[in-house]
């Protein structure tokens, strides 16, 4: 257990870009209103493939947050990251997050798979001088942290996470602890990905993980549901300003809330499939308790779980156990949703808008709801808040994240002014 830090973590300043809407108000509206963003892929032919639907962001369009130039330059997981951050420091009211004690990190999957498609038919065809000589910076993963980092002025800590499902979530926890524990002011921090490519679609068919619900994509994404095949690819990028609190008090900062815990595991178990005791998401979840319990927080504390909640049938069985075996008794009566339901899963970009939904939903006292939620599995017996959104008074919430190679992260975070 941590020893009690005098510095704590405000999150000030929220930016999205997601399948439901670009830009906060929209988004976040969406998300309350039940409303999803997964229908047919337009961004290719997909009637080759088993899966053709997708949770795709749209109307973006990259000349709104940066110059057309320079946008041509970068593969859209980074534009989205960028246009998420710039949307976050106008959001915090800060007037500029440049500084030697300011960073970004970021959690990405897959990086520029697109381009990795693109560049490698271009070699296929026999003429590997014409590969772009901006293939190798669109296909890294950190470009989006370096490329935050040039347009924002952070001259402090710049990485990125590339833990699968857990990124972006482990972004948000990292840059927590830079604020908190290594006396750094701001941190830019979230997950973005944008992998709606021919390659990924087939690869997770491969792995029979996707949903081929395709004639009724709207349906497709059933998070706990009796009926669910798989998840939903989504895109985007969700992006919090994390600020030292006394420098967020002191300058009449709006708090969405206050990072209270950060938990890690690993399954050590198996490259994609969670163990059906889910003891990995057991061990991330109470570390994460216990990195907030010198806050004071308790179990009871707990009034809903943002969960990973991805629509397969083997995660949403073991994260349901997990719950239950952490919270004992008290697990029927936190409610549980999944905005995954409404998004997708933006894989390293989910714990990006989810830790921001969290943040929101602390916030605002609303719970989001868990939509196609019709007939729960009989395994999956907590309240999931089905359809729709619920009023609650949260004086604490926690955002899941679990990733293939067994990696899962978790966040706790509190309302503002709750926890002096």
């Amino acid at each position: 257990m941590r020893s009690l830090s005098p510095r704590r973590v405000a999150v000030t300043g929220i930016g999205l870009v997601t399948p439901v809407g670009i830009g906060l108000p929209g988004a976040w509206e969406a998300i309350k209103a039940g409303k999803g963003g997964v229908g047919p892929i337009t961004r290719f032919p997909a009637e080759a493939l088993k899966t053709t639907i997708a949770a795709e962001v749209k109307g973006f369009a990259p000349e709104d947050f940066m110059d057309r130039k320079a946008a041509k330059r970068l593969e859209l997981f980074i534009q989205y990251a960028v246009a998420a951050s710039k949307m976050a420091v106008a959001d915090s009211g800060l007037a500029s997050v440049a500084g030697d004690r300011s960073g970004c990190v970021l959690g990405c999957g897959l990086g520029g798979l697109r381009s990795m498609e693109d560049n490698h038919m271009v070699l296929a065809s026999g003429r590997p001088d014409r590969i772009s000589a901006f293939f190798i910076p669109m296909i890294i993963g950190n470009m989006a942290a370096g490329q935050v980092a040039i347009e924002l002025g952070l001259r402090g800590p710049n990485f990125l996470s590339a833990t699968a499902c857990a990124a972006g979530t482990h972004a948000v926890g990292q840059a927590s602890l830079l604020i908190r524990d290594y006396g750094y002011e701001v941190m830019v921090t979230g997950g973005t990905e944008s992998v709606i490519t021919p390659l990924a679609i087939a690869g997770f068919n491969a792995i029979k993980a996707l949903s081929t619900r395709n004639g009724d994509p709207a349906r497709a994404s059933r998070p706990f549901d009796r009926d669910r095949d798989g998840f939903v690819v989504g895109e985007g990028s969700g992006i919090l300003i994390l600020e030292e609190w006394g420098r967020a008090v002191s300058r009449g900062a709006r708090i969405y809330a206050e990072v209270l815990g950060f938990g890690a595991s690993c399954d050590a178990f198996h490259f994609t499939a969670p163990p059906e005791d889910g003891h990995g998401a057991i061990l991330a979840i109470r570390n994460a308790l216990e990195d907030a319990a010198p806050r004071g927080l308790s179990l009871a504390d707990i009034g809903y779980i943002n969960a990973h909640g991805t629509s397969t049938g083997l995660n949403d069985l073991a994260e349901t156990l997990a719950i239950k075996e952490v919270f004992g008794p008290l697990a029927p009566k936190i409610p549980v949703s999944s905005t995954k339901s409404m998004t997708g899963h933006l894989l390293g970009g989910a714990g990006g808008i989810e830790s921001a939904f969290l943040a929101l939903a602390i916030h605002e006292g609303v719970i989001p709801p868990t939509i196609n939620l019709d007939n729960p599995d009989p395994g999956c017996d907590l309240d999931y808040v089905p359809w729709t959104a619920r009023k609650a008074d949260l004086r604490a919430a926690m955002s899941n994240s679990f990733g293939f190679g067994g990696t899962n992260g978790v966040l706790i975070m509190g309302r503002a002014g709750a926890w002096e």
